[in-house]
């Protein structure tokens, strides 16, 4: 608290500038996803070969979370204090966990979208497989069904409309890295581009 009693303003990180709303940035067309037939597929170098697929009466069964966070986007605008919900990243870990010396995780959407994120990443306390923002279903815009949240990183790391799940032992880089984008993306250290690494 400052002097004046207000609240101390929370620092931004570097380069980033407020935004009052989270912004709808999408890379083509929101796709048309039918619950019928959508699943969350987590495959790859699973601990035992297996491949491992959830319906989405499977994955809103599974135990709920709540992590308020905020929202970084590369393009450098923040907002603050989103809350989402939906299932923690380390329980779909826990439930189809990966071989022992995997370490990344290939995380696919809806129209070929991908991106590669560090399993440490993905095993955050404040990851989340998140299906509603700010207590209301995500918007198609927004991601519905399924949206990777991961707070520390920039959000082009977290894809919306998520359906495969991938664990690596090597990097495989996504849509923006192999775009020139950095393989890790962490938002604190402004880990934007690739010739940064």
């Amino acid at each position: 608290m400052s002097s004046s009693g207000l609240a101390e303003p929370r620092p931004l990180p570097p380069g980033q500038r407020l935004s009052q709303g989270l912004r709808q940035v999408n890379y083509g067309r929101v796709p048309n996803i039918d619950l019928a037939t959508w699943s969350l597929r987590i495959g790859g170098d699973t601990e035992g070969g297996e491949v491992v697929s959830l319906s989405w009466a499977d994955l809103i069964s599974l135990p709920q979370t709540v992590v308020r966070a905020d929202h970084h986007c590369v393009s450098r605008y923040t907002t603050l204090d989103l809350q989402w919900t939906g299932v923690a990243a380390r329980t779909i870990i826990d439930l189809a966990p990966p071989a022992d010396d995997a370490e990344y995780v290939l995380v696919s959407a809806a129209r070929g979208y991908s991106s590669s994120v560090r399993l440490e990443d993905l095993s955050s306390p404040r990851a989340v497989f998140a299906t509603h923002l700010d207590g209301e279903p995500l918007s198609p815009e927004h991601g519905w069904p399924l949206r990777l949240v991961l707070p520390h990183l920039y959000g082009w790391k977290g894809p919306k409309w998520v359906g495969d799940l991938d664990y690596r032992r090597f990097a495989a880089r996504g849509f923006w890295e192999q775009r020139g984008y950095h393989l890790t993306g962490d938002v604190w250290r402004e880990e934007r581009f690739a010739y940064q690494e």
